[in-house]
């Protein structure tokens, strides 16, 4: 698509923002048979949803369960199957860590484990920062032969490590598996290398879960780590130069914002609530044409499997459609990255509802933005790369194909 979309690309003065909620979809309560979304009350987004074309996105494939990363950059025109980020990476990136080519950047999880190592909880609580900060302090003596190691605080439970090459001990691969199963009771697993290059890096990575381990021991509920999405910075085509505009990311939390910088978008700082996220969007207005905004406490309560939470988080959420109307965007989109139901308490493989406005989106008979609503919208069930041709057609910034 990006070789289709690029050469067809002109020049507007149009202000395009694309609202991004994490983990927008869910399914039905069992004892009500309403989602999330249709348990809500979402007077707003119903509003515009009337005025709106409707659809359901699918960020991979069906019945693939995405990630933060690949749901997003399927946003902002990235088939995610050709363009594979992983999420050590984005974090990395989101919080300005100076990653070079060749270092190996991995997310890592605090998390509880028990008497027999079991896991029983995958982000300990969600420990304030800054405990997180001083649990790296910790971390950050461990010593591996042949590289620098780097353990860096992100947000909460969440770091970043990152393996940096010295020396004569060649290059580094982040062809590694990951250390979370993904599930309670059973133990972090061991990392193992995905070719045989990697086999050095596996065994470096393993003994720093070792040595994290047993420092540590007496840290519950922060007692263990966990690994996951290795990889180096990739190159991928810039978003400016692809999509002719001038973009902008606002994000509270840093791996949306790594992934935002990694494209080429503006990363505006901003602070951590929704609300200054729309004031920075409001004071930047004019300085830019497209803007991403993240809103994530739809996935924060669904991951946590709290029904109510991510009902009131929706809520909450609508109450700023009209600030945001009133910035007077030509188009404007509602979505989400991927669904996470809280009946799954994680991520799941479900579509994910899409709202475009514009004044030529052709709006259809939709009134409420929920997943059952919008299947039955004008833009159907579409991959998510294919929203930003539709964004930029109602934004009128491209050109006929062919004669």
């Amino acid at each position: 698509m990006l070789e289709v979309i690029a050469p067809l690309v002109i020049t507007n003065t149009t202000k395009i923002v694309v609202l991004s909620l994490d983990g927008l979809a869910g399914l039905p309560r069992p004892e009500t048979g309403r989602s999330e979304l249709e348990t809500a009350r979402l007077p707003n987004l119903s509003a515009l949803a009337a005025e709106s074309a409707c659809g359901l996105i699918r960020h991979v494939a069906p019945g693939i369960t995405p990630g933060s990363g690949p749901g997003h950059l399927g946003l902002f025109g990235y088939d995610p199957l050709r363009y594979q980020v992983g999420r050590g990476v984005l974090e990395a990136l989101g919080i300005e860590f100076d990653l070079r080519a060749g270092d190996v950047a991995a997310r890592g999880n605090f998390c509880t484990v028990d008497g027999a190592g079991r896991i029983s909880d995958r982000r300990a609580g969600r420990i304030p920062t800054e405990v997180c900060v001083k649990l790296t302090e910790r971390l950050r003596g461990i010593r591996l032969p042949g590289v620098e190691v780097f353990v860096e605080p992100v947000k909460e439970h969440r770091f970043v490590l990152v393996l940096r090459g010295r020396g004569k001990g060649g290059a580094l691969s982040g062809r590694l598996s990951e250390t979370d199963p993904q599930q309670l009771g059973k133990p972090p697993l061991p990392v193992k290398p995905l070719t045989p290059k990697a086999k050095g890096m596996a065994q470096r990575v393993n003994a720093f879960v070792a040595a994290a381990k047993a420092r540590l021991a007496d840290a519950a509920p922060a007692n263990m780590v966990l690994l996951r999405g290795f990889d180096q910075l990739p190159r991928l085509p810039r978003f400016p130069e692809t999509f002719g505009l001038r973009p902008a990311a606002i994000a509270a939390y840093p791996m949306y914002r790594g992934l935002a910088k990694l494209v080429g978008m503006e990363v505006l700082k901003t602070g951590g609530t929704f609300a200054e996220e729309v004031a920075t969007l409001r004071e930047h207005r004019d300085a830019y044409d497209f803007f991403f905004l993240h809103y994530k406490d739809t996935d924060k309560a669904g991951e946590d499997g709290d029904f109510d939470a991510k009902v009131a988080a929706l809520e909450r959420l609508d109450g700023f459609i009209p600030e945001l109307r009133a910035l007077e965007p030509d188009v404007f989109v509602v979505t989400g990255d991927h669904a996470t139901p809280s009946v799954l308490a994680a991520h799941g493989w479900q579509p994910v509802p899409v709202l475009l406005w514009s004044r030529y989106c052709g709006a259809d008979p939709v009134n409420q933005f929920t997943e059952r609503a919008c299947a039955a919208g004008s833009l159907g069930v579409f991959p998510s790369h294919h929203l930003m041709p539709l964004v930029l057609a109602n934004a009128l910034r491209l050109t006929k194909f062919g004669a």
